[in-house]
C-alpha cells in the first residue's frame, strides 16, 4: 500500500531441451513418487532456468524469495540473463499505483516482442505473473493480447511447478485462490541479494483494516501470522549468514497473533489505543507482537531489528511494544506511524478507526516513551471528497508532528475496494497534483528542521556499501533509518579489536554529523565500533 517504497527484479522460466522428459519430470514433482522412468538414450536435459523481476513494495521482493525457494527445491536454476537459451520469463509484479501497472503492460509488449523474435530452434519463451497483480486482474492478463502464459496470486506459489508444466504444454494457467491460513511458515526464503548486510522477514500475510482506500485485503486475503518459532529460525539463519539488521514486515504487524501454541488461544485480546476503533471484533488468543519483538531482539545483540508497517491503533498505552523499542539496544528506536489525512473527516471516509486528536496523542505518547525517535508517516491526498479545508488540515498535521521520513501520493481508486463501490473520486487530477506538491514541499521543510537537530550528534551508522553519488564515500543508515554519507577512510576500532582499517558493509561506524538535508545526514567519521558497545557508551 501506500509508504512502501518502490524496489526493483523478477522471474523468467526455460523449458529443457526436452519437452517430454521436462513435463514427465513436473508431473512426478506434483504427484509424488511414481514407478521409475526408464533413461532415455543420450538424454541429459539441463535444468530450467528462471529469470526474475520485481516490482513494487518490499513485500513483493519477499515474495520472489519465497517463490524462488519453491522453484529451486523443484529442480530449477536462476539465470540473470533474459535472453539466456532454454529460458522462460516469469514477472513478479504486486502494484499498488495506475502509472507502475501501466509500465507492467509496457514490459508485457516488449516481452511479447521479444517472444515472436525468438528462433523456433530455440525454446519457446514464456511469461507469468505472480502476486497481487495477478490476483487483482487474472482475467484481463489472461486475455489482453495473449501476453501472459503464468498467473499466480499471492497464495499459489506452491502451485508454481504444476503451473509452469501446464504452460510448457502450450496452455495458459492461472491459480489465484486466496487462503485463509497460508504464511509459507515452512519455507526459508532464498535472499535474493546475496551478500547484504539488511534483510526483511516476513511475519505474517493479509490484512482485516479494511480501509476504504486500500485494495490489500481483497488481493492478499485475511489476516495470518506466522508461526513465531519459523521466524525465529530464519532470523537465526540470517544472523548466521552475517546479516546486520533485519525488518520484521507485514501489512499490519502489531496486529500479529501466533496461534499455533494450544496454551496461547485463550488469552484475551489486547485494547486498542486510547480514541481509535476497528470494524472487526477484537480476536482473543495467541503470543502478540511485543512476544515476537522480544524473542527476535535476543538472538543477536549486533543485528538492528525494525519493523514495517504498524496500524496506529494497535499501540495501546500499556503497550510493552514500546518499552521493548525503549529497552533494547538492537531494537531502532524509529516507527512508523501511518497517518493517512490530517483530517478527521477525510479519516473517517477511509475508515482509519481514529480522529486526527487520537492520532496526535498517539505521537505524544510515543516521544514520551522513547526520548530522540524518528518517526515516518504515508498520506494520501486527493481523497474522495477531500475540501481545500481538509488538504490544510492534513499540512498543518505534517507542521505539527514534523516527521523524519514521509511517503507522500495522490489519490487513485482501485477496482474492489469500499471507495470504489461506495464514493467518488472526484478531487480533480490537478487538483491532486497541486495538493501533492504542497504537501511535499511541507514534509521537505519540517524534515530539514527534525534531521537538523541531529547536526553536532554522533551517529551510529551501519555501512550498506558506497555512496551511488561518489567511490570516494560511503553510505549508511542510522538507528532512525535516515540516510548518511560520510567519507571512505582509514579508521580506528573503537574496541582495539581489529587493525586500522576502511569500513566494509556490514560494519558499525560512529559519524559525527555536520550537516542536514530532508532525505540526508552527511558527516565525519569517528571510528568503527559495534552496536553494543556503542550502546553502552551511550
Amino acid at each position: 500500500g501506500p509508504g512502501q517504497r518502490p524496489v526493483g527484479r523478477g522471474v523468467a522460466l526455460p523449458a529443457g531441451p526436452d519437452l517430454r522428459h521436462f513435463l514427465r519430470a513436473a508431473a512426478a514433482r506434483q504427484s509424488g513418487p511414481t514407478q521409475e522412468l526408464p533413461p532415455e538414450p543420450d538424454s541429459t536435459p539441463e535444468a530450467p532456468k528462471v529469470y526474475l523481476e520485481t516490482y513494487g513494495c518490499q513485500m513483493n521482493v519477499n515474495d520472489t524469495e519465497i517463490a524462488w525457494a519453491i522453484l529451486q527445491k523443484n529442480g530449477y536454476a536462476r539465470t540473470k540473463e533474459l535472453d539466456e537459451s532454454n529460458s522462460w520469463t516469469a514477472q513478479f509484479c504486486w502494484l499498488p499505483r495506475e502509472k507502475a501497472e501501466q509500465a507492467i503492460w509496457n514490459r508485457l509488449q516488449h516481452l511479447k516482442a521479444l517472444k515472436a523474435r525468438r528462433p523456433q530452434a530455440r525454446a519457446r519463451l514464456r511469461i507469468g505473473i505472480l502476486g497481487c497483480m495477478a490476483e487483482r486482474l487474472k482475467e484481463e492478463i489472461l486475455h489482453r493480447e495473449k501476453l501472459v502464459d503464468v498467473v499466480a496470486g499471492p497464495d499459489a506459489y506452491r502451485d508454481l511447478p504444476r503451473l509452469l508444466a501446464v504452460a510448457e504444454s502450450g496452455q495458459q494457467a492461472a491459480n489465484v485462490l486466496l487462503s485463509l491460513d497460508e504464511t509459507y511458515a515452512d519455507i526459508l526464503p532464498v535472499q535474493t541479494s546475496a551478500g547484504g548486510t539488511t534483510a526483511f522477514v516476513s511475519i505474517m500475510r493479509g490484512c482485516d483494516n479494511m480501509c476504504s482506500y486500500c485494495i490489500v485485503p481483497f488481493t492478499r486475503g485475511r489476516e495470518r501470522s506466522r508461526p513465531i518459532a519459523s521466524i525465529l529460525q530464519e532470523v537465526r539463519m540470517l544472523s548466521d549468514q552475517g546479516v546486520k539488521e533485519v525488518t520484521l514486515l507485514g501489512q499490519n504487524v502489531n496486529s500479529f497473533r501466533d496461534l499455533s501454541e494450544v496454551q496461547f488461544q485463550s488469552v484475551a485480546a489486547p485494547g486498542l489505543s486510547r480514541g481509535f476503533s476497528t470494524v472487526y471484533k477484537a480476536k482473543p488468543g495467541g503470543l502478540r507482537f511485543s512476544h515476537l519483538l522480544d524473542q527476535v531482539s535476543r538472538i543477536d545483540p549486533e543485528m538492528r531489528i525494525r519493523f514495517t508497517s504498524p496500524h496506529p491503533k494497535d499501540f495501546p498505552d500499556e503497550a510493552s511494544v514500546l518499552q521493548l523499542i525503549q529497552e533494547r539496544h538492537n531494537i531502532c528506536k524509529q516507527l512508523h506511524l501511518p497517518a493517512q489525512s490530517g483530517s478527521t473527516r477525510v479519516l473517517e471516509a477511509m475508515r482509519r478507526g481514529y480522529t486526527r486528536e487520537a492520532y496526535l496523542e498517539l505521537v505524544h505518547h510515543v516521544r514520551d516513551s522513547i526520548p530522540g525517535v524518528s518517526l515516518s508517516s504515508d498520506f494520501i491526498t486527493g481523497f474522495c471528497g477531500e475540501t481545500e479545508e481538509d488538504h490544510q488540515q492534513t499540512v498543518s498535521l505534517l507542521r505539527e508532528v514534523r516527521y523524519n521520513i514521509g511517503f507522500l501520493f495522490a489519490y487513485s481508486m482501485r477496482q474492489k475496494t469500499r471507495a470504489h463501490h461506495r464514493l467518488q473520486d472526484d478531487v480533480p487530477t490537478d487538483v491532486k497534483k497541486r495538493r501533492l506538491e504542497q504537501l511535499i514541499a511541507t514534509f521537505r521543510e519540517e524534515a530539514v528542521r527534525a534531521n537538523a537537530a541531529l547536526v553536532g550528534q554522533a551517529q551510529l551508522v551501519l555501512v550498506e556499501g558506497p555512496s551511488k553519488r561518489s567511490a570516494s564515500e560511503l553510505c549508511g543508515r542510522n538507528d532512525g533509518n535516515i540516510k548518511v554519507i560520510f567519507p571512505d577512510a582509514e579508521l580506528e576500532d573503537a574496541a582495539e579489536c581489529r587493525a586500522p582499517g576502511r569500513a566494509q558493509p556490514g560494519d558499525y561506524v560512529m559519524v559525527k554529523v555536520t550537516s542536514a538535508s530532508s532525505q540526508t545526514l552527511r558527516g565525519v567519521p569517528l571510528c568503527r565500533t559495534t552496536l553494543s558497545r556503542a550502546a553502552a557508551s551511550h
